[in-house]
C-alpha cells in the first residue's frame, strides 16, 4: 500500500457538499483516509470566477498511480465535471489532484507527481500541513512547511466551523 495525498477543490454548485461526496467516494479505494479542514480561497491564474473551497485528503491505496488517476477522474465526472466544457484553470464542480504518491517521482504525459503546482499554492499547502506539518517534498527533500513560509498571502480563509460540521455530521 502507498500513502497518497490528494487535493480537492470546487467552485461551482454546492462546493462543500461536493467535496463531502468526493470524500465518501474516495473511501472505496483509499483506506485510513483523513481530510483536512475546509478552506476558502480566491481563484488564481484565471481570477474572474467564484472563490474555491479546498481540502486535502491523505490515506493508503493499493491502486497504481495511473489507475488512481482514472479513479479520481471518474469521481470528478460522476460529480458533474465535464472536462470538454471547462476552460483551463476555470470554474469547476470538482477537481481532484494527486499531490503525492508515497515518495515516488513520476513524470508521464498525463501525470506528474509530486503535483507540479503544489509548491506555489497555499490553497494546497495549508490543508496538507493541517494534516501533517512534517511532509517533505520527495524531489528536493525540502519540507513543504518551508515552501509555505516563503509564499506571500494568497487569500486563503478557514470556512466557518458551523458549515463544516453541517456538511460532515
Amino acid at each position: 500500500m502507498e500513502n497518497v495525498w490528494l487535493g480537492l477543490g470546487s467552485n461551482l454548485g454546492d462546493s462543500i457538499a461536493l467535496i463531502g461526496e468526493a470524500f465518501t467516494l474516495l473511501q472505496r479505494e483509499i483506506t485510513g483516509i483523513l481530510m483536512s479542514p475546509l478552506w476558502r480561497s480566491r481563484a488564481r491564474y484565471f481570477e474572474d470566477q467564484p472563490d474555491f473551497v479546498n481540502a486535502v485528503v491523505q490515506g493508503w491505496t493499493e491502486l497504481e498511480p495511473q489507475v488512481l488517476l482514472k479513479f479520481v477522474n471518474e469521481i470528478e465526472t460522476a460529480l458533474g465535471r465535464d472536462r470538454s466544457k471547462v476552460i483551463a484553470k476555470g470554474p469547476r464542480t470538482l477537481d481532484i489532484d494527486i499531490l503525492l504518491y508515497g515518495d515516488r517521482i513520476i513524470a508521464e504525459p498525463n501525470l506528474v507527481i509530486p503535483h507540479p503546482g503544489m509548491r506555489e499554492r497555499k490553497f494546497v499547502l495549508l490543508p496538507l500541513l493541517n494534516l501533517d506539518s512534517g511532509v517533505v517534498d520527495p524531489v528536493s527533500s525540502v519540507p513543504f512547511l518551508q515552501y509555505y513560509s516563503m509564499l506571500p498571502a494568497q487569500g486563503i480563509y478557514p470556512i466557518a466551523a458551523a458549515d463544516y460540521d453541517a456538511a460532515y455530521p
